[in-house]
């Protein structure tokens, strides 16, 4: 189903399961109440948009306020080695996101690590550039958030509009809590995409062993917390019709990154605003993702963001290739396996 085929109504109830899912017993009924619309009908809608559009429906958690260290990565690989280095890091099982882009920098990488992680972010990636034969590999650690939630305006009102309050900012991150065993298998569940049904919720509370009043008092605390950043729908980006992603980098005066940063996250179209590190071979400090329905919109987008805030030194980044694209699976064993195999493949002493 294309957007042109997409009536109004799905529009606005995929822009409302972004933003505001709501965490009661029967959700769609919320929702089927607010566009006067019967439960069944909403529930069907959605059914025929999942798989095709709707990604996953699931709580969509902070990766560092869960005690997890993450990065962002780039690395710089031959291009005829290109696809055999991108199949060696995506056996890693923290690796999310996986694009080749247009940049002698190639290959683009995010990746997580536990709390319990034997081998820790920096010695992960300098052990996966060195089994993907990488020229060199760079770790771009976030230094500051300015904002981190992808909220595409399939009704094409707000796309390039401003608004005053990120999705998920700095601001709302809190300094890591120890998790008891019964957060973390709360954590398990929650992280599985919700089924498309009248009661959604009762399977994840038995699976979890609680019952409904304490999931979603769970919920609750874990967002107040900081830890989850919201529970909400994840879109097929392309398939909703936003083909263009461009990754707009920006050399921002030290001085100046706080205004620019709060000032490019304010823009609809800007899922992801951070400050990251500069090397002598990169330059770049203010990293910004702009989601646009094509190529075109993208690079109005950005030239909008110059304009305003006059900053010139830039590039855009788009990705020509997408070797992985899933979100962080928090606490299972794929993990502790992943790492045991490879400090037994590299003799690595404890």
């Amino acid at each position: 189903m294309s957007v042109e085929q997409m009536d109004l109504i799905n529009q606005e109830l995929l822009n409302r399961i972004q933003k505001d899912f709501p965490l009661q017993e029967r959700p769609f009924l919320v929702m089927a109440e607010d566009l006067n619309l019967s439960e069944q009908e909403v529930i069907e809608r959605l059914q025929a948009l999942k798989g095709t559009v709707i990604r996953q429906i699931s709580a969509i958690f902070d990766t560092r306020s869960l005690g997890y260290q993450s990065s962002l990565v780039a690395a710089k690989i031959a291009p005829e080695h290109l696809d055999q280095a991108a199949a060696i890091i995506n056996q890693h099982p923290g690796v999310t996101h996986n694009y080749k882009r247009n940049h002698d920098f190639n290959l683009w990488f995010t990746i997580a690590v536990p709390p319990n992680s034997k081998l820790g972010l920096e010695k992960t990636v300098e052990l996966l550039g060195e089994m993907a034969d990488v020229e060199s590999i760079r770790i771009l650690p976030t230094l500051k958030l300015y904002k981190i939630g992808v909220q595409l305006d399939l009704t094409g009102k707000e796309t390039k509009s401003k608004t005053e309050s990120p999705v998920y900012s700095e601001k709302k991150r809190q300094t890591p809590q120890a998790l008891s065993e019964k957060e973390i298998a709360l954590i398990r569940v929650l992280q599985k995409d919700l089924p498309i049904i009248a009661r959604p919720f009762d399977a994840f509370a038995e699976e979890a062993g609680v019952n409904l009043d304490e999931l979603f008092t769970a919920m609750k605390e874990f967002k107040e917390k900081g830890q989850m950043r919201r529970f909400a729908a994840v879109l097929h980006h392309r398939k909703a019709g936003f083909t263009a992603n461009g990754m707009g980098v920006w050399q921002v005066p030290e001085d100046k990154t706080e205004e620019i940063g709060t000032n490019f996250a304010a823009y609809q179209a800007v899922s992801h605003c951070y400050l990251r590190p500069t090397y002598e071979d990169w330059h770049y400090n203010i990293f910004t993702m702009v989601h646009g329905r094509n190529v075109e919109e993208v690079e109005e987008i950005l030239s909008l963001m110059s304009k305003e805030t006059g900053i010139t030194k830039r590039a855009v980044l788009y990705s020509t290739k997408e070797y992985k694209k899933t979100r962080v699976k928090y606490f299972t064993p794929e993990m502790e396996e992943w790492e045991n195999q490879v400090i037994e493949q590299f003799g690595i002493k404890g």
